[in-house]
């Protein structure tokens, strides 16, 4: 069965908002807990400023378990948690508990590997003229890695419009819900194009952002 496409519009059209909100705001929640689990990372880690090889091996151990399973996966393994949580796991809020969990992680390992480049002594500079540890953290380590850091979360934007995409398969609803319902299952061609074209200008639209706000942080 093809669809009408004078009325169908508006289903794309509230598709595509659900799709942008889950991944904003899914952005915003992970990029806040997944810098600070990053941070934690890199200044607990053997030789670092606030060092404890406790924090720095359960946070270790914590990325190393969820990074590798597959959203799809992950997303139905803490069903039970998110509805604990959100109170169901149908509809955009719910699918964006589950996404901002992988994308902290995510998140945590892009920050720590961009600190871990900075070099070292930049790090001795600052606590040589006695700079105290928060501020090597805020206004060297963050500072040093703001460029290389918006290039990492960028790229784990682009990972969350995928996200997203997976999550409408199993009632998140957005653009994932769309192609799903009316282009797999109704076998319309037509349907999946458009999905798969608006994606693509998502990423499109992410990617140059990103780049742009890089490129303004790098040059400083």
């Amino acid at each position: 069965m093809q669809v009408d496409w004078s009325t169908f519009w508006p289903r794309i059209f509230q598709a595509s908002g659900q799709t942008i909100t889950m991944v904003i705001f899914t952005l915003i929640f992970a990029t806040i807990f997944g810098s600070i689990i990053g941070l934690l990372l890199f200044v607990t880690r053997k030789g670092n400023i606030l060092e404890n090889q406790t924090v720095s091996t359960i946070l270790n151990i914590l990325i190393n378990i969820i990074r590798p399973i597959p959203f799809i996966i992950f997303l139905v393994a803490i069903s039970p948690l998110t509805r604990a949580v959100m109170g169901s796991t149908i509809g955009t809020a719910a699918a964006i508990f589950p996404m901002t969990i992988a994308a902290s992680f995510g998140i945590a390992r892009v920050v720590e590997n961009n600190l871990v480049s900075i070099d070292p002594g930049i790090i001795e500079a600052a606590k040589a003229m006695g700079a105290s540890k928060l501020q090597i953290i805020f206004g060297v380590l963050i500072r040093e890695a703001l460029g290389p850091l918006i290039l990492g979360i960028t790229f784990i934007t682009v990972g969350l419009i995928d996200f997203s995409a997976m999550a409408g398969t199993v009632g998140g609803g957005g653009l994932g819900d769309l192609a799903m319902t009316y282009g797999y299952q109704r076998f319309d061609k037509s349907v999946m194009i458009v999905t798969v074209v608006l994606l693509i200008i998502l990423v499109q639209i992410a990617q140059f952002i990103g780049n742009y706000l890089a490129k303004i942080f790098l040059r400083r």
